[in-house]
Protein backbone atom coordinates (compact mmCIF):
# COMPACT_ATOMS: atom_id res chain seq x y z
CA UNK A 1 0.00 0.00 0.00
CA UNK A 2 1.39 3.14 -0.97
CA UNK A 3 1.70 6.39 1.76
CA UNK A 4 -1.28 9.01 0.83
CA UNK A 5 -0.07 12.34 -0.02
CA UNK A 6 -1.64 15.28 1.27
CA UNK A 7 -3.07 18.92 -0.34
CA UNK A 8 -0.63 20.82 2.70
CA UNK A 9 2.58 18.77 1.80
CA UNK A 10 2.29 19.56 -2.37
CA UNK A 11 1.77 23.31 -1.40
CA UNK A 12 4.90 23.20 1.12
CA UNK A 13 6.98 21.17 -1.64
CA UNK A 14 6.08 23.39 -4.12
CA UNK A 15 6.96 26.34 -2.52
CA UNK A 16 10.15 24.82 -0.72
CA UNK A 17 11.39 23.51 -4.40
CA UNK A 18 10.08 27.31 -6.01
CA UNK A 19 12.52 28.93 -3.12
CA UNK A 20 15.68 26.53 -4.11
CA UNK A 21 15.40 26.67 -7.92
CA UNK A 22 15.14 30.72 -7.90
CA UNK A 23 18.49 31.12 -5.13
CA UNK A 24 20.68 28.22 -5.51
CA UNK A 25 21.87 27.50 -8.93
CA UNK A 26 22.17 23.48 -9.32
CA UNK A 27 26.05 22.07 -9.27
CA UNK A 28 26.57 21.27 -12.77
CA UNK A 29 26.33 24.62 -13.89
CA UNK A 30 27.92 26.04 -10.98
CA UNK A 31 31.19 23.77 -11.97
CA UNK A 32 30.75 24.89 -15.78
CA UNK A 33 30.35 28.26 -14.98
CA UNK A 34 33.82 28.04 -12.81
CA UNK A 35 35.42 25.93 -15.83
CA UNK A 36 34.35 29.07 -18.22
CA UNK A 37 36.13 31.72 -16.56
CA UNK A 38 39.55 29.46 -15.84
CA UNK A 39 39.51 29.18 -19.89
CA UNK A 40 38.88 32.66 -20.80
CA UNK A 41 41.45 34.68 -22.02
CA UNK A 42 39.56 37.63 -22.67
CA UNK A 43 39.76 39.65 -18.92
CA UNK A 44 36.18 41.35 -20.20
CA UNK A 45 34.46 37.84 -20.28
CA UNK A 46 36.38 36.71 -17.30
CA UNK A 47 35.13 39.70 -15.68
CA UNK A 48 31.70 39.11 -16.54
CA UNK A 49 31.77 34.98 -15.76
CA UNK A 50 33.87 36.26 -12.07
CA UNK A 51 30.20 38.45 -11.89
CA UNK A 52 28.01 36.05 -12.67
CA UNK A 53 29.72 33.42 -10.19
CA UNK A 54 29.94 36.30 -7.17
CA UNK A 55 25.81 36.57 -7.99
CA UNK A 56 25.18 33.40 -7.42
CA UNK A 57 27.07 32.76 -4.31
CA UNK A 58 25.13 36.01 -2.70
CA UNK A 59 22.11 34.67 -3.86
CA UNK A 60 22.61 31.47 -2.57
CA UNK A 61 24.18 32.45 0.95
CA UNK A 62 20.91 35.37 1.35
CA UNK A 63 18.11 33.36 0.11
CA UNK A 64 17.35 35.62 -2.32
CA UNK A 65 16.51 35.25 -6.58
CA UNK A 66 19.65 35.54 -8.77
CA UNK A 67 18.05 37.25 -11.34
CA UNK A 68 15.40 40.00 -11.06
CA UNK A 69 13.50 38.05 -13.81
CA UNK A 70 12.06 35.31 -11.36
CA UNK A 71 10.47 33.69 -14.54
CA UNK A 72 7.20 32.68 -15.88
CA UNK A 73 6.96 29.32 -14.00
CA UNK A 74 7.31 25.92 -15.54
CA UNK A 75 6.61 22.23 -14.03
CA UNK A 76 7.19 19.03 -14.77
CA UNK A 77 5.14 16.62 -13.16
CA UNK A 78 5.79 12.39 -12.69
CA UNK A 79 2.68 11.14 -11.27
CA UNK A 80 3.13 7.58 -10.82
CA UNK A 81 -0.01 5.36 -11.87
CA UNK A 82 -0.59 3.72 -8.14
CA UNK A 83 -0.29 7.32 -5.70
CA UNK A 84 -2.80 8.36 -3.63
CA UNK A 85 -4.67 11.88 -3.29
CA UNK A 86 -8.33 13.25 -3.11
CA UNK A 87 -7.81 16.66 -4.38
CA UNK A 88 -6.76 18.21 -7.72
CA UNK A 89 -2.87 18.52 -7.96
CA UNK A 90 -2.77 21.22 -9.79
CA UNK A 91 -4.81 22.96 -6.97
CA UNK A 92 -2.22 22.09 -4.81
CA UNK A 93 0.72 23.33 -7.57
CA UNK A 94 -1.63 26.62 -8.05
CA UNK A 95 -1.98 27.60 -4.63
CA UNK A 96 2.59 26.25 -3.78
CA UNK A 97 2.78 29.14 -6.47
CA UNK A 98 0.75 32.00 -4.80
CA UNK A 99 2.83 31.38 -1.64
CA UNK A 100 5.85 31.45 -2.80
CA UNK A 101 5.43 34.56 -4.99
CA UNK A 102 4.79 36.39 -1.53
CA UNK A 103 6.86 34.70 0.34
CA UNK A 104 10.41 34.52 -1.62
CA UNK A 105 9.54 36.71 -3.27
CA UNK A 106 8.58 36.39 -6.87
CA UNK A 107 8.41 39.36 -9.30
CA UNK A 108 4.80 38.44 -10.69
CA UNK A 109 5.63 37.97 -14.69
CA UNK A 110 1.63 36.25 -15.75
CA UNK A 111 -0.14 38.94 -17.72
CA UNK A 112 -2.56 38.30 -19.97
CA UNK A 113 -1.07 38.19 -23.34
CA UNK A 114 -3.49 41.18 -25.03
CA UNK A 115 -4.42 43.53 -22.33
CA UNK A 116 -1.24 43.01 -20.51
CA UNK A 117 -3.16 42.93 -17.36
CA UNK A 118 -0.66 41.18 -14.10
CA UNK A 119 -2.29 38.08 -12.30
CA UNK A 120 -0.45 39.57 -9.31
CA UNK A 121 0.32 35.96 -8.26
CA UNK A 122 2.30 34.02 -11.15
CA UNK A 123 -1.05 32.21 -11.99
CA UNK A 124 -3.46 32.37 -14.86
CA UNK A 125 -5.11 30.88 -17.77
CA UNK A 126 -2.91 28.10 -18.69
CA UNK A 127 0.05 29.30 -16.60
CA UNK A 128 1.52 27.87 -14.55
CA UNK A 129 2.34 25.67 -17.73
CA UNK A 130 2.39 22.13 -16.09
CA UNK A 131 3.42 19.37 -17.79
CA UNK A 132 2.23 15.53 -16.48
CA UNK A 133 4.16 12.23 -17.61
CA UNK A 134 2.13 9.13 -15.92
CA UNK A 135 4.86 6.69 -14.53
CA UNK A 136 5.16 3.39 -13.19
CA UNK A 137 5.40 3.41 -8.83
CA UNK A 138 2.97 5.94 -6.02
CA UNK A 139 5.22 8.25 -5.73
CA UNK A 140 5.36 11.93 -7.98
CA UNK A 141 8.44 13.94 -8.61
CA UNK A 142 7.45 17.54 -9.17
CA UNK A 143 10.53 19.59 -10.76
CA UNK A 144 10.27 23.33 -11.12
CA UNK A 145 11.97 24.81 -13.55
CA UNK A 146 11.40 28.55 -13.79
CA UNK A 147 11.78 30.71 -17.44
CA UNK A 148 12.94 34.17 -18.28
CA UNK A 149 12.04 36.35 -20.70
CA UNK A 150 15.20 37.39 -22.20
CA UNK A 151 15.95 34.19 -23.07
CA UNK A 152 13.11 32.36 -23.96
CA UNK A 153 12.44 35.59 -26.53
CA UNK A 154 15.46 34.09 -28.45
CA UNK A 155 13.78 30.28 -28.99
CA UNK A 156 12.70 30.16 -32.47
CA UNK A 157 11.00 27.01 -34.09
CA UNK A 158 11.22 25.88 -37.84
CA UNK A 159 9.34 23.09 -40.16
CA UNK A 160 12.10 21.93 -42.25
CA UNK A 161 11.36 19.41 -45.04
CA UNK A 162 12.37 16.02 -44.81
CA UNK A 163 15.36 16.30 -47.40
CA UNK A 164 16.73 19.21 -45.07
CA UNK A 165 18.79 17.84 -42.14
CA UNK A 166 21.25 18.95 -43.25
CA UNK A 167 20.33 22.67 -42.76
CA UNK A 168 19.87 21.43 -38.50
CA UNK A 169 23.62 23.02 -37.18
CA UNK A 170 22.59 26.12 -39.64
CA UNK A 171 19.32 26.95 -38.09
CA UNK A 172 20.60 26.58 -34.65
CA UNK A 173 23.92 27.89 -35.09
CA UNK A 174 21.98 31.32 -36.37
CA UNK A 175 19.08 31.37 -33.65
CA UNK A 176 22.43 31.71 -31.39
CA UNK A 177 23.91 34.10 -33.54
CA UNK A 178 20.76 36.28 -34.05
CA UNK A 179 20.15 35.89 -29.90
CA UNK A 180 24.00 37.86 -29.49
CA UNK A 181 23.86 38.87 -26.24
CA UNK A 182 19.59 38.94 -25.56
CA UNK A 183 19.77 35.88 -23.47
CA UNK A 184 22.65 36.85 -21.22
CA UNK A 185 24.96 34.31 -22.33
CA UNK A 186 26.47 31.82 -21.58
CA UNK A 187 23.42 29.84 -22.36
CA UNK A 188 22.09 26.39 -22.57
CA UNK A 189 20.66 25.43 -25.87
CA UNK A 190 17.99 22.54 -25.90
CA UNK A 191 16.92 21.43 -29.62
CA UNK A 192 14.20 19.27 -30.16
CA UNK A 193 14.00 17.36 -33.57
CA UNK A 194 10.87 16.06 -34.46
CA UNK A 195 7.57 15.03 -33.73
CA UNK A 196 4.64 17.28 -34.27
CA UNK A 197 4.85 21.83 -34.25
CA UNK A 198 4.70 21.89 -30.26
CA UNK A 199 6.29 18.44 -29.85
CA UNK A 200 9.27 19.80 -31.20
CA UNK A 201 9.32 23.02 -28.89
CA UNK A 202 8.33 20.55 -25.35
CA UNK A 203 11.66 18.47 -26.37
CA UNK A 204 13.39 21.24 -26.92
CA UNK A 205 12.65 22.54 -23.45
CA UNK A 206 12.77 19.45 -21.37
CA UNK A 207 16.24 18.90 -23.22
CA UNK A 208 17.32 22.19 -20.98
CA UNK A 209 17.02 19.78 -17.46
CA UNK A 210 19.77 17.68 -18.82
CA UNK A 211 22.81 17.49 -16.95
CA UNK A 212 25.40 20.68 -18.38
CA UNK A 213 28.68 17.92 -18.33
CA UNK A 214 26.41 14.68 -19.68
CA UNK A 215 26.78 15.57 -23.65
CA UNK A 216 26.81 13.18 -26.89
CA UNK A 217 29.75 13.55 -29.33
CA UNK A 218 27.02 15.08 -31.37
CA UNK A 219 26.08 17.45 -29.10
CA UNK A 220 29.54 18.53 -28.16
CA UNK A 221 30.46 19.16 -31.46
CA UNK A 222 27.25 21.46 -31.96
CA UNK A 223 28.77 23.31 -28.86
CA UNK A 224 32.01 23.84 -30.42
CA UNK A 225 30.28 25.11 -33.28
CA UNK A 226 28.78 27.42 -31.45
CA UNK A 227 31.41 28.51 -29.06
CA UNK A 228 33.02 29.46 -31.96
CA UNK A 229 30.88 32.30 -32.98
CA UNK A 230 32.61 34.11 -30.26
CA UNK A 231 29.48 36.20 -28.92
CA UNK A 232 31.06 35.31 -25.26
CA UNK A 233 29.46 36.16 -21.94
CA UNK A 234 27.41 38.96 -21.77
CA UNK A 235 27.61 38.96 -25.75
CA UNK A 236 31.25 41.04 -24.93
CA UNK A 237 33.12 38.68 -26.76
CA UNK A 238 34.97 35.67 -25.80
CA UNK A 239 35.29 31.25 -26.16
CA UNK A 240 32.51 30.48 -24.02
CA UNK A 241 29.23 31.37 -25.67
CA UNK A 242 26.91 28.50 -24.17
CA UNK A 243 27.78 25.62 -21.80
CA UNK A 244 25.91 22.82 -23.19
CA UNK A 245 24.07 21.62 -25.94
CA UNK A 246 21.08 19.13 -25.17
CA UNK A 247 19.35 17.31 -28.32
CA UNK A 248 16.04 15.11 -27.87
CA UNK A 249 14.45 13.86 -30.93
CA UNK A 250 11.04 12.01 -31.49
CA UNK A 251 9.66 10.31 -34.79
CA UNK A 252 8.27 12.53 -37.26
CA UNK A 253 5.35 12.37 -39.53
CA UNK A 254 7.22 11.33 -43.15
CA UNK A 255 6.84 14.75 -44.97
CA UNK A 256 8.13 16.67 -42.33
CA UNK A 257 10.80 17.35 -40.35
CA UNK A 258 9.96 20.59 -37.47
CA UNK A 259 13.40 21.55 -35.57
CA UNK A 260 13.24 23.86 -31.91
CA UNK A 261 15.84 25.76 -30.53
CA UNK A 262 14.90 26.60 -26.85
CA UNK A 263 17.61 28.99 -25.56
CA UNK A 264 18.43 28.95 -21.87
CA UNK A 265 20.05 31.92 -20.30
CA UNK A 266 23.38 31.04 -17.84
CA UNK A 267 20.64 30.96 -14.88
CA UNK A 268 19.74 27.37 -15.66
CA UNK A 269 17.65 27.13 -12.78
CA UNK A 270 15.67 23.77 -11.78
CA UNK A 271 15.14 22.17 -8.32
CA UNK A 272 12.85 18.43 -8.05
CA UNK A 273 11.24 16.84 -5.58
CA UNK A 274 9.69 13.08 -4.32
CA UNK A 275 6.64 12.87 -2.61
CA UNK A 276 4.91 9.20 -1.56
CA UNK A 277 5.67 6.37 -2.22
CA UNK A 278 5.36 2.89 -1.08
CA UNK A 279 5.14 2.35 3.32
Amino acid sequence: MSNPIDYDTVVSAVVDILEEAETVLPKDVVVALEKAASQESSPVAKEQLEAILKNIGIAAKKKVPMCQDTGILIFYVELGRDARMDFRLEDAILEGVKKATRSIPLRPNAVDPLTRSNSGNNTGNGIPDIKYELVDGSSIKITAAPKGAGSENMSAIKMLNPTEKDSIRNFVLETVLNAGGKPCPPVVVGVGIGGSFDKAARLAKSALLEKVDEMSEEETVLLDDINSLGIGPMGLGGKTTALAVHIKKAHCHTASLPVAVNIQCWANRHASVVLGGDE
